[in-house]
């Protein structure tokens, strides 16, 4: 497992226009979903963030996009953190936008503008840097359940109640949002997923809890991968 922390002062290189979306965004998904068990101990995210999912904007990325959407979900609780919550969706980035941003810093080529190419938590951390100058943590865990790994997560949540982007090397270890972490009496841990991978008009939040969209997951489910977890520093 490495860690690295950064905190640039770059201007933004592309500069983010307002949003306008055919159809509401859902708000919080996560909230009001109880915890896996009655007893232990509990800690989620604080503040609000939009729901951004495949299609979401109009723009069709199923097999490609999720990386897009969990930056774009994490930016909105940047955002709101800093007191806009009412610019929280309108000036998150689009994924064009995003991939002119890698563009412009350098990580990627012209050709990726414009592209169907997935991006992973490094490239969501080189975006929320350079757009916002918020310090992140990136945690490469070669095994997820590991105790030391588990107790980072527990610390973060239990000091930033934050948002962790995540993704892995594996096809079911696609791209996710963490927000929250519980570990039951017993001493099972769950994390609280916020899967990106729903494709279909926005839904109210009952139908992703239903369809397993938002839930809380066993640690032990999640695929043996390694993975990169983006911790956002935002107080």
């Amino acid at each position: 497992m490495a860690t690295c922390e950064a905190d640039s002062k770059a201007e933004a290189p592309v500069e983010i226009s307002p949003k306008s979306y055919s159809l509401p965004l859902l708000e919080n998904p996560h909230r009001g979903l109880a915890p896996p068990t009655e007893d232990g101990e509990t800690v989620v995210i604080r503040g609000c963030f939009s729901y951004f999912h495949y299609g979401c904007d109009g723009q069709q990325d199923v097999g490609w996009g999720c990386g897009y959407r969990t930056l774009q979900s994490a930016i909105s609780w940047i955002i709101g953190r800093r007191g806009s919550s009412q610019e929280a969706q309108w000036f998150v980035p689009s994924i064009r936008e995003i991939q002119a941003i890698l563009v412009a810093i350098g990580d990627k080529g012209q050709r990726f503008e414009g592209s169907r190419d997935w991006i992973g938590t490094l490239e969501e951390f080189y975006v929320m840097d350079v757009l916002y100058q918020v310090s992140c943590r990136i945690l490469h865990a070669r095994q997820l359940d590991s105790q030391e790994v588990l107790d980072q997560i527990r610390s973060y949540f239990n000091e930033y109640q934050g948002f962790i982007a995540m993704g892995g090397i594996n096809g079911d270890s696609a791209s996710k949002a963490i927000v929250g972490w519980h570990r039951s009496a017993a001493g099972n841990v769950y994390l609280l997923v916020v899967d990106p991978h729903f494709a279909e008009p926005p839904a109210c939040q009952q139908t992703l809890i239903d369809r397993g969209y938002v839930r809380w997951m066993p640690i032990e489910d999640f695929s043996d991968s390694t993975y990169n977890l983006c911790l956002i520093l935002q107080p």
